[in-house]
């Protein structure tokens, strides 16, 4: 064990899961609807809990346990049977390894609450995360970061190359969420502008400052590699934020908050899978493209194709990952049939799994609230709260 990595790793655990709490929860929360904003904070919240005890039971193990077929991890490791103060893995010790996996198992699929939000019901959520989180993401982290078949020459002569998850996080993230909102089909009131451009901005600053956990802590050490990931994520989110408001003010003549800080989120997932390998010119390059790309994959997929991601999680964070990993081939430093094939092999699969799970887990409970709900908010009908008391 070290301990200078033990201790980064502590503080890099810590800045993953400060992402999705409260950073992702204020950041979504603030782009709907006021009557609809303890429901975002509600799902945040609950997939958060729900995730670290599954993560616990069974997820770890399919990632991380020592099945030797290339597909799942096994269940040796379930309730992290023989995990103990003893057991390291690496430099670290393994229950902190397991730590920061979780904090990654709990941030995807709250992730995929951007796509549902104002319409999805509350039971479904939980059902569907929970399975999607046991058989559709654990596995592809046993492919790509566990050992497994992306990872150990089964399909091509080099592994892929996802430093911290471009393809584990936000490809299967992204594409969830763009099959929920087909699924889910668009909201029934007419799309209102974010009630709390604020909150926004403070979301994306408490996400930005947790992906140096993200990234840097993907290295699992305190040395440069970590500083080098941490230092290319940030020059990544700047050059995309500011590739994001440029694009918006020639398009439309004034350049928004909500524009700006979303560009931010843009160039982090971009730059995810890239993090551990690449300098700060590539990073450059790779965060104001994103900038535009992500911007126009937005117009795209909700002007054009007439698709109701509510909070673009496909055209940022989908796009984004994929662009990253795409780059790693473009700059030479990942082969293109790895990045590629691997890009491809994990989106067939997430999408069949995740269709499957959508046909199961509304055939036990609602995937989609009334519409007297829907029209009132869900934060009343659901939950029992206001999130603003308008009489004071």
């Amino acid at each position: 064990m070290n301990g200078a990595d033990t201790a980064w790793m502590i503080v890099a655990t810590a800045l993953v899961l400060f992402m999705t709490l409260p950073g992702l929860a204020l950041f979504y929360g603030g782009l709907v609807r006021s009557r609809n904003v303890l429901s975002v904070f509600m799902h945040c919240y609950a997939i958060a809990c729900l995730m670290s005890i599954l993560w616990f039971a069974f997820g770890y193990s399919i990632a991380f346990g020592s099945g030797t077929s290339g597909y799942w991890g096994g269940l040796d490791k379930m309730f992290l049977n023989d995990v103990d103060l003893e057991s390291l893995s690496g430099t670290l010790p393994e229950i902190l390894f397991f730590a920061f996996q979780m904090t990654f198992a709990i941030i995807t699929p709250a992730l995929i609450v951007g796509a549902y939000v104002e319409r999805i019901g509350f039971g479904f959520v939980l059902l569907f995360s929970s399975l999607w989180m046991l058989l559709c993401y654990a596995p592809v982290v046993h492919w790509v970061w566990g050992g497994g078949m992306l990872a150990n020459g089964m399909f091509f002569e080099t592994a892929v190359m996802d430093f911290a998850g471009g393809i584990v996080v936000h490809e299967t993230a992204g594409l969830a969420a763009l099959i929920l909102a087909v699924f889910l089909g668009a909201r029934k009131v007419d799309n209102k502008p974010p009630h709390n451009p604020g909150m926004v901005m403070i979301g994306a600053a408490m996400l930005w400052v947790g992906w140096f956990g993200f990234n840097g802590g993907s290295q699992l050490a305190a040395d440069a590699g970590a500083a080098m990931a941490l230092t290319v994520t940030h020059l990544s989110a700047a050059a995309a934020s500011l590739t994001w408001a440029l694009w918006e003010k020639i398009k439309f003549g004034k350049a928004s908050l909500v524009g700006i800080v979303t560009g931010t989120i843009a160039g982090l997932a971009s730059v995810t899978p890239a993090s551990g390998f690449i300098n700060p010119i590539q990073a450059l390059i790779i965060g104001a493209v994103a900038g535009i790309l992500c911007q126009e994959a937005v117009n795209l997929i909700r002007n054009k194709v007439k698709i109701d991601d509510t909070l673009d999680v496909f055209a940022v964070h989908g796009v984004g990952g994929i662009f990253g990993t795409i780059m790693i081939a473009v700059f030479g430093i990942g082969s293109w049939a790895s990045q590629l094939g691997a890009l491809a092999i994990v989106g067939i699969f997430t999408t069949v799994v995740t269709v499957a799970l959508i046909y199961i887990c509304k055939a036990i409970t609602p995937l989609r609230v009334d519409e007297e709900t829907e029209v009132g908010g869900l934060d009343l009908a659901v939950h029992g709260e206001r999130a603003y008391d308008i009489t004071s």
